[in-house]
């Protein structure tokens, strides 16, 4: 008996780590999805500014001054806007602005 709780906790376990893999990977497609679609004009693929970002003000996500700000910094200038950055709030879910942060902060590693 105990051999067969201790097969079926390992199933379900192992189960989990699947999901939750799969999960992972299905946010980071659609981070960069996103990202692809939204951002990369102006911060380009690499978040080091485009050309046409850069002479717009666009800010490396990559420079110490991002990387010093914080996830809900981020968020707040994703969700209102800044400069010449339009705001994204109505235009894409708090879920989806949360994992564009999360990818932005990927990008600076």
């Amino acid at each position: 008996m105990k051999y067969l709780s201790f097969r079926t906790a390992l199933v379900a376990l192992l189960a989990c780590g699947l999901i939750a893999a799969c999960a992972s990977l299905a946010f980071a497609d659609d981070a960069a999805a996103t990202y692809k679609s939204k951002c990369v004009m102006c911060h380009g693929p690499d978040g080091k500014g485009s050309a046409v970002g850069t002479k717009m003000g666009a800010r490396d996500f990559t420079s110490a001054e991002v990387k010093a700000e914080t996830d809900v910094q981020l968020t707040e200038v994703i969700t209102k806007g800044k400069g010449k950055m339009p705001a994204y709030n109505g235009k894409l879910k708090d879920t989806e602005i949360k994992d564009l942060v999360t990818y932005i902060r990927g990008l600076a590693k």
